[in-house]
């Protein structure tokens, strides 16, 4: 299997730029198994669609401020995605540029509050980078990274609430888990019930 075999075409237009209001209020599209029939309805009716016994799983995971955005020793512009914490102060991260990021590589952030250096290039593309800070590397963090948004937003992000889910609790991801940014609480309580 290729990841070539899940591109699609997806006009612009089409692709919302910021969250609707009201959480609740998005599209839902609906798939008869059975005949393969698509219908259409909206989210806060998800009630209806499921039956007793049906079974929810929800990633709870709060998505960190992961992007973070400095300069290389050189001066050159970088952009890093945390992506897995391998403890001791090692981040597995994206870079952009990455063949600018080479092992060795010192970065900056937040004029110096934050730094880190690239200590191996994983086969994949991403490297491993030893981050130093004097204080608490989630309250830098939030300090200085971004939530980091998906490439086909383009608005900048006004409240990085909006892309928790209502049910966040541990720190953790890259991204949101976005199926479930459009939960409400009273919607988690009907359903419930």
């Amino acid at each position: 299997m290729k990841t070539s075999d899940f591109y699609y075409d997806l006009p612009e237009e089409l692709i919302a730029q910021t969250p609707l209001e009201k959480r609740d209020s998005s599209r839902l599209m609906l798939l008869d198994k059975r005949t393969g029939e698509i219908g259409h309805s909206v989210f806060s009716r998800l009630p209806e669609y499921l039956r007793e016994g049906d079974c929810l799983v929800m990633n709870d995971s709060r998505v960190l401020p992961a992007r973070l955005i400095g300069r290389r020793a050189t001066g050159g512009a970088v952009e890093v995605l945390l992506l897995t914490d391998l403890g001791g102060g090692v981040w597995e991260c994206l870079t952009r540029p990455g063949r600018k990021t080479p092992l060795g590589t010192k970065l900056f952030f937040g004029d110096g509050e934050l730094s880190g250096e690239v200590v191996e290039a994983v086969s994949d593309g991403n490297k491993r980078i030893r981050f130093t800070f004097k204080s608490i590397f989630l309250e830098v963090l939030e300090r200085l990274g971004r939530v980091p948004l998906p490439p086909y937003i383009k608005a900048e992000l006004q409240d990085p609430e909006r892309y928790q889910t209502v049910y966040a609790r541990s720190p953790g991801s890259a991204a949101a888990p976005t199926a479930g940014l459009h939960f409400t609480q009273d919607l988690l309580l009907e359903l419930k019930n």
